[in-house]
């Protein structure tokens, strides 16, 4: 509300300046008197304010969507090529697509089913899973036992593990994950030894400075070409999105 007001406010300082500067210079108009002119203008036309404020902040969304699109492009090699990333799918495919995610999202969970059926459906995607746990201590927790089992679940090998715990009902610690690593079959011994190595934390810290750098503030967000997508938005519209990078390497077509 404070927005919009001080917004106004700007618009209608806008008028006054420009009744000002259109003045005939040899007439010199009171600020009452263009006080008065601005006023009752925009009485009678209130929609100008409303196509100013709406015009400004569609300005604003595009200069912010131009800025974010720089950043995804300046960080490009490492968003694709991060070690601690799972690649999914076909390491070589055509188009990736990262998914920033949280072991406790509730969305990343509904997210979860479109992934697995764009990876079913594409035989020529590439799928990155980048840890960004933001909604819970123990969603770090998590995310590091994720990291260790990483070190033995190489691509497609992860995924079961990755399915099963975030389709956990309920809150993920550090405790379910370890749990799920054991009835995925993991070396129990040596991820315990791999849980101490520093460099974990390292790698975590690292996904949440880039994920603070391109302006990712929740989860499930994708990054599919220069475009960060922000949301489960659903198998369609992603499908739609990689099908747009194949034919013309943008997300949208023009």
């Amino acid at each position: 509300m404070f927005l919009k007001r001080f917004l106004a406010g700007l618009a209608l300082g806008a008028c006054v300046l420009m009744v000002a500067q259109s003045a005939n210079a040899d007439e010199q108009m009171s600020r009452p008197a263009i006080e008065a002119i601005v006023k009752d203008y925009l009485m009678k036309h209130p929609e100008v304010i409303t196509d100013a404020l709406n015009a400004m902040q569609a300005k604003q969304e595009a200069d912010a969507a131009d800025r974010q699109k720089q950043m995804v492009s300046e960080n490009m090699d490492t968003i694709l090529n991060a070690p601690q990333n799972a690649v999914l799918g076909n390491p070589q495919g055509d188009v990736t697509l990262v998914e920033f995610f949280d072991y406790n999202c509730g969305y990343c969970k509904r997210g979860l089913a479109d992934m697995i059926k764009l990876l079913d459906t594409d035989k020529n995607l590439r799928v990155e899973l980048r840890d960004y746990p933001i909604l819970a201590p123990g969603s770090i927790e998590a995310a590091n036992v994720a990291l260790a089992v990483k070190k033995q679940l190489k691509g497609d090998k992860f995924l079961p593990f990755h399915q099963e715990l975030l389709a956990t009902r309920g809150a993920v610690d550090k405790d379910r994950a370890l749990q799920v690593a054991q009835d995925a079959g993991v070396d129990m011994t040596k991820l315990q030894s791999d849980l101490s190595d520093a460099s974990l934390r390292k790698d975590i810290a690292a996904n949440l400075q880039l994920g603070d750098k391109l302006g990712i503030n929740g989860t499930p967000s994708y990054v599919i070409g220069s475009e960060i997508v922000p949301g489960a938005i659903g198998y369609d519209a992603l499908k739609a999105k990689i099908d747009s990078m194949r034919k013309c390497g943008q997300t949208v077509c023009g």
